[in-house]
C-alpha cells in the first residue's frame, strides 16, 4: 500500500511538468513551420526566375536555328528550281530534235509521195492517149462493120425475097409453120426422153438401193452380229444340257416361247449359247435359266414363272439404274414413264456401245461445256441425258430414233428446247438454242473417241488413214481430213484446180470409191470444200 502511495505522488507530480514542456514544444514547432515557409517561398521564387532565365534562353536558341534552317531550305529551293528549270531546258531542246527529225522524215514522205503521184499522172496521161488512139480505132471499125452490116442486110433480103418466090409463102408464114412442127416433134421427143429416163431411174434406184442395203448390212452384220447377238451361260456340267432340254425337248421349246429367243446347245463343254437380236430378251433369258439351274426345278410351269419374275425385277433394275444416273447428273423432275424408256437403254447397245453409259457420258461432257460457255448447265445434261431415248423403242417403231425420242420427250411433258436437242442431235433439225448445239456435239465426243465403241485401235487408225489417203489421190485436192471417228471426210480443193461442177462430180466419185474399197459400219459423210478468197491491201 506504501508502494502505491509513491507511485500516485508520483504521477500527480510528474504530470505538471509534463503539460509545461509539451506547451513550450508547440511553440517551437509553429515558429520553424513559419520559418520553413518563409525559406520555400524565397526559393521557389529563386527557381522560378532561373526557369523563366532559361525558357528565354531556348525560345532565342530556337529562334536561331529557325532562321539558320529557313535560310538553308531558301538557298535549297533555289538550287532545285535551277536544276528542273535546266532540266525542263534540256528536255524541250531534246523534244524539238525529235519532232524536227520528224518533221524531216514526214518531210521526205511527202517528197517520195508527190514523185510517185507525178509517175502514176505521167502513166495516166500515156494510158489516156492510147484509149484515145483506141477509140479512134474503133471508131473506124464500126464505121466499116456497119456498111458490111448494111450490105449483108441487103444481100439477105434479097435471098430471103427470091426464097418466098420459089416456096409461094411468107418468111413469117414459113417460120410459123416450121415451129408449130418442131414444137410438135419437140413434144413427142420430150415425153419419150422422159419416159425413158424415168424408167432408167426407177430401174436404176432400185439396183442401188439394194446394192447399197445389202453392202451396208454385209459391213456391219460381218463385224458385228456375232458378237452382239450371242451371250453364252455356264452351266456345271453337261448332264445340265439333258435337263434343260427336257423330255422330247418341252423344257427348251418352254424357254424360247416365254423369253423369244433361241438356245443353242451343242457340243460345247460346260456352256449353253442363247442368242438373239435384242439384249434385252437375251438379258432376261440368261438370268431366267440361271435361276433355273439353281433351282433344280426345271419344268415348263416353273419356267413361265421364273422368266415373269425376272422380268419383272429387270424392269426394276433398270428403273433404278435410270434413277441412279438422274440422281448423279443433279437432274430431278422426270416423268415416272420417262425413267423407264431411259432405263430401257440399259440393255441397248449401238456399235458395242452402251447406250444408257453412253448417255450419261454424253450428259457428263454437255454439262463440262456449258458451265464453260456460261449456258444452262441442267438444260444441256438433260437434253444429252435423253438424246438416245428413241433407241429404246426403235426396235418397236418405224422412223429415226432422234425423232422418235423427241416424240418421246413431249408426249411426258418436257421443254420445247429439250424436244429439239432430242430431235437435232443428228442434225435432222434446226437447233433453236445453244444447248442443242451442244448436245450434238457431246453425243458425238462421246461416240466418237477412240476405244468407246467395239473397234481395234489398230483398225480405227488404219482406216482413217485409208479414207485420207483415198481423198488425196484425186487431182486437185490440197487436203483431206477425216473427222468424228471417220463418220465424215472433207477435202478441200484448190480453187485454181477444180470447179464447182467438177467439185460435185469429186464428191460422188469419191464415195462411190469408198463404197468399194472401205469396210465400215454405217454411213461416211463425203464434203468437198471450194473457198475463193480476194485479198486486197489498203495502203
Amino acid at each position: 500500500m506504501q508502494r502505491i502511495g509513491d507511485l500516485a505522488c508520483f504521477l500527480h507530480e510528474g504530470g505538471a511538468s509534463i503539460s509545461t514542456s509539451l506547451v513550450a514544444y508547440i511553440l517551437c514547432g509553429l515558429i520553424g513551420a513559419l520559418i520553413g515557409a518563409g525559406l520555400l517561398e524565397v526559393v521557389r521564387r529563386q527557381l522560378a526566375a532561373a526557369k523563366r532565365t532559361e525558357a528565354e534562353d531556348q525560345a532565342k536558341h530556337i529562334t536561331q536555328n529557325a532562321q539558320r534552317e529557313a535560310e538553308t531550305l531558301i538557298k535549297e529551293a533555289k538550287l532545285e528550281s535551277k536544276d528542273l528549270i535546266f532540266q525542263a531546258k534540256t528536255d524541250l531542246e531534246k523534244e524539238q530534235k525529235v519532232r524536227l527529225a520528224e518533221l524531216a522524215v514526214t518531210d521526205k514522205r511527202l517528197v517520195q509521195r508527190e514523185e510517185n503521184l507525178d509517175r502514176k499522172l505521167g502513166t495516166i496521161e500515156k494510158r489516156e492517149a492510147d484509149a484515145q488512139k483506141r477509140d479512134q480505132e474503133f471508131a473506124r471499125r464500126e464505121e466499116g462493120l456497119v456498111q458490111k452490116e448494111a450490105a449483108c442486110a441487103k444481100v439477105e433480103r434479097e435471098h430471103r425475097e427470091a426464097l418466098e418466090r420459089v416456096a409461094g409463102m411468107t418468111g413469117d408464114e414459113a417460120k410459123k409453120q416450121l415451129m408449130v412442127e418442131m414444137e410438135s416433134q419437140a413434144r413427142l421427143d420430150a415425153a419419150g426422153f422422159a419416159k425413158r429416163t424415168l424408167e432408167e431411174a426407177r430401174e436404176n434406184s432400185e439396183r442401188e438401193a439394194r446394192e447399197i442395203i445389202t453392202s451396208s448390212i454385209q459391213r456391219v452384220v460381218r463385224d458385228y452380229v456375232a458378237e452382239s447377238t450371242i451371250s453364252v451361260v455356264q452351266i456345271p456340267n453337261d448332264a445340265m444340257k439333258g435337263r434343260i432340254i427336257g423330255r422330247e425337248g418341252r423344257n427348251i421349246r418352254a424357254i424360247e416361247a416365254a423369253t423369244g429367243i433361241d438356245l443353242i446347245i451343242d457340243e460345247t463343254p460346260e456352256a449353253v449359247i442363247i442368242s438373239g437380236f435384242d439384249p434385252l430378251r437375251r438379258e432376261i433369258a440368261k438370268v431366267s435359266l440361271e435361276r433355273l439351274m439353281h433351282d433344280g426345278r426345271i419344268h415348263p410351269t416353273r419356267i413361265e414363272e421364273i422368266v415373269e419374275k425376272v422380268k419383272v425385277d429387270i424392269d426394276k433394275l433398270m428403273y433404278e439404274e435410270a434413277e441412279k444416273i438422274i440422281f448423279e447428273l443433279g437432274l430431278s423432275d422426270f416423268h415416272p414413264e420417262l425413267i423407264k424408256v431411259l432405263g430401257r437403254l440399259k440393255y441397248r447397245t449401238s456399235y458395242g456401245q452402251n447406250n444408257l453409259y453412253h448417255a450419261r457420258e454424253a450428259a457428263y461432257i454437255c454439262g463440262i461445256m456449258a458451265s464453260e460457255l456460261g449456258l444452262d448447265v441442267k438444260l444441256a445434261r438433260r437434253g444429252a441425258l435423253l438424246h438416245d431415248i428413241g433407241k429404246a423403242v426403235s426396235h418397236e417403231e418405224e422412223g429415226p430414233h432422234a425423232m422418235l425420242g423427241a416424240e418421246i420427250a413431249k408426249k411426258y411433258g418436257e421443254s420445247a428446247k429439250i424436244v429439239n436437242a432430242i430431235a437435232g442431235h443428228h442434225e435432222q433439225v434446226e437447233p433453236i438454242c445453244p444447248e442443242s448445239v451442244l448436245v450434238a456435239a457431246a453425243e458425238a465426243l462421246s461416240a466418237a473417241r477412240p476405244g468407246a465403241r467395239r473397234e481395234a485401235l489398230e483398225s480405227y487408225v488404219k482406216r482413217l488413214e485409208k479414207l485420207e489417203a483415198l481423198a488425196t489421190a484425186y487431182k486437185g485436192v490440197q487436203k483431206a481430213y477425216a473427222i468424228q471417228a471417220g463418220r465424215e471426210i472433207r477435202v478441200i480443193v484448190r480453187q485454181e484446180d477444180i470447179t464447182d461442177t467438177e467439185s460435185f462430180q469429186l464428191s460422188r466419185d469419191l464415195a462411190k470409191k469408198i463404197e468399194q474399197e472401205l469396210t465400215y459400219p454405217g454411213q461416211i459423210r463425203v464434203t468437198v470444200i471450194r473457198e475463193s478468197r480476194y485479198v486486197e491491201y489498203a495502203k
